[in-house]
């Protein structure tokens, strides 16, 4: 249907139901944490009992919880690492895909995107279980003891690295296969080396991809949790520690910690938002 043409009634009324049932799905259940994250009553829900910063900066409240910060940080460090990681290596994978030439190259890409299709729970299951069988051998075999091949925070980051950099890898493929590779050979024609023109041509262009991949990467990470739930040690990233508490019991301390992630994660969206608008601004 040519979108200027009137419609009908009953038909902008279904149009205008439906995309408010989507919104609704969508945000009703953060703003329903959002609002009783405030809430001062000691359960996260329903009925409303006034208005409360207990939650956050109360002796039980988000700020004053050494647990819950620590594993705060610790998802932190958890991600900025699978970050790097991913958009380092899938810089690397991009180049070799769309560039490069040798038998086996669709085999290649296809085998790329399997830890995208398996369950997380399997996926972890999977790497503990090689990676302890390495370990293992190490121990036996030569007396060395490779603790970060046991359950821990090494073993979290290689889990969550092995599916993140096939998005980061398809994310800054897309837009290096869209280069015109003529400004290249216009710099080499020109005298620039090789490194010359990848570092001012090639990864400028590809920066907003590598920026998004890591964006991308940095939020797939910090909420992970099949994946994480099979390896982590004794030194649990948010996720896991929200899981245990909330199986102790619900509190509105949680509701705290999710709007609190909801406030980052959207002044995150807006600052990627707002550089990727300054740079298509003209000089």
């Amino acid at each position: 249907m040519i979108p200027t043409l009137p419609r009908p009634p009953w038909q902008r009324a279904a149009t205008a139901g439906y995309a408010l049932a989507f919104f609704a799905f969508l945000f009703l259940p953060l703003a329903t944490v959002a609002v009783f994250a405030f809430n001062n009553a000691p359960y996260p829900a329903p009925p409303w009992r006034g208005f409360t910063l207990a939650w956050f900066v109360g002796p039980q409240g988000l700020f004053m919880d050494g647990e819950l910060l620590h594993s705060l940080w610790t998802s932190t460090v958890v991600a900025a690492a699978v970050t790097l990681l991913s958009v380092g290596v899938g810089t690397c994978n991009a180049f070799l895909i769309e560039r490069a030439r040798f038998p086996g190259k669709q085999l290649l890409s296809l085998a790329m995107l399997v830890p995208l299709v398996i369950p997380g729970v399997i996926l972890g299951i999977s790497i503990l279980a090689f990676a302890s069988r390495i370990a293992q051998f190490a121990d036996d075999a030569f007396g060395l003891d490779l603790d970060w091949l046991r359950p821990g925070l090494a073993l979290v980051v290689l889990g969550q690295f092995s599916y993140i950099v096939a998005i980061a890898t398809l994310t800054i493929g897309a837009r290096l296969k869209r280069f015109d590779r003529t400004l290249e050979e216009a710099a080499s024609n020109l005298g620039a080396s090789g490194f010359a023109v990848l570092r001012t041509i090639t990864l400028p262009y590809l920066r907003p991809a590598m920026l998004g991949a890591g964006a991308i990467s940095f939020l797939m990470s910090f909420e992970n949790f099949n994946t994480t739930l099979m390896l982590v040690g004794s030194d649990p990233p948010l996720t896991i520690l929200m899981y245990g508490r909330m199986r102790e019991g619900a509190s509105p301390v949680l509701n705290a910690v999710s709007l609190f992630l909801m406030g980052v994660s959207a002044l995150l969206a807006l600052a990627l938002t707002r550089l990727g608008a300054r740079r298509n601004e003209p000089a």
